[in-house]
């Protein structure tokens, strides 16, 4: 027996039984060992670590990172709003509206490729403008034939393509309308390219034709009104383009109802202005802060913007 005092650490194994013989050999600890045994001797962990006592000092942090808490508006002029934990400059929110075809609020997107909205939106509005023109009779045109060929290569193929573009980027919207329209604009053509037949069938019937072109554009003003409706959160210009459009087609449907001219020539000039609008929509997605020293200033509709400042009180009104 040795009379030295057995000390016993945190780190030490387990004791062995006095029933044990000296000259036994030492029973080298297992490495796994029991379970039990090693939970006595195990030294306690009395210290967290920085980010749990940040977590709970802040419950917010503890939120999913997908998870927006709270909204509001910050600023001298309530310029920024912050969603959550991330903070976007509201000119910017508004900025990602007429010029991608995004029509919800939400922050720029970061494209992987090009922005295609404003390839679509050209060829939309230049397609528009010449035809408007014409319905207008503008400098005396009354035949529309010469639109044959921009309507399928420019406002059909190419604002197809775009349409297919915005799609791949999971922008609904933006693909669904101009895949839309472009699909119109070949349509529309095709009433005028003889390999067709379309025009040789209604031969001495051209009020049949009339009505049903104007189903066919009554059609399109019912979809272009659905697509309205999807921009009563956006800014003004957007919002304008697509009400004026809905509008231009049911001019346009009138007109080829009742055959009266001055019913056409009020769609032809509404659809002028519905090709500029398309024009600075395309043109707030090209032009920018690093390439143009004249950017599009962005309107929000007073919708939009009370929408936004009853967010922002009832936050407040719970954060106090």
């Amino acid at each position: 027996m040795t009379s030295e005092k057995e000390t016993i650490s945190h780190y030490s194994s387990p004791p062995r039984s006095t029933s044990e013989s000296e000259d036994s050999p030492a029973r080298e600890p297992s490495p796994i060992g029991d379970e039990n045994e090693n939970q006595k001797y195990a030294p306690r962990r009395t210290s967290i670590t920085s980010s749990e006592r940040a977590a709970r000092q802040n419950p917010m942090m503890e939120a999913k990172p997908d998870t927006v808490n709270r909204i509001a508006t910050e600023g001298d002029n309530n310029e920024y709003i912050r969603f959550g934990r991330h903070k976007y400059l509201k000119s910017d929110l508004y900025e990602a509206f007429g010029g991608t075809l995004q029509p919800g609020l939400a922050p720029a997107p970061e494209h992987r490729f090009a922005n295609p909205a404003p390839l679509g939106l050209s060829a939309f509005a230049a397609t528009t403008f010449t035809l408007s023109l014409i319905n207008a009779k503008a400098q005396g045109t009354t035949i529309p034939n010469a639109i044959v060929g921009p309507a399928i290569f420019y406002g059909g193929i190419v604002q197809i393509i775009a349409g297919v573009w915005e799609i791949a980027l999971e922008n609904t919207f933006g693909g669904t309308a101009l895949c839309s329209y472009g699909g119109f604009w070949m349509s529309f053509a095709a009433i005028y390219i003889p390999w067709f037949g379309v025009a040789n069938a209604y031969e001495g019937k051209e009020s049949e034709l009339g009505n049903v072109v104007g189903f066919f554009l009554l059609a399109m003003a019912i979809f272009t009104l659905g697509i309205t409706v999807c921009t009563m959160k956006s800014t003004l210009m957007f919002f304008l383009l697509f009400f004026l459009l809905a509008i231009t087609f049911l001019l346009l449907a009138i007109a080829e109802f009742t055959g009266k001219f001055g019913v056409k020539r009020a769609g032809g000039i509404v659809g002028v202005i519905v090709a500029f609008l398309a024009w600075y929509n395309a043109f707030a997605g090209l032009a920018t802060r690093q390439n143009s020293y004249l950017t599009g200033h962005p309107v929000p509709l007073p919708t939009n913007e009370y929408t936004l400042t009853t967010i922002t009180r009832t936050n407040r009104r719970r954060s106090n």
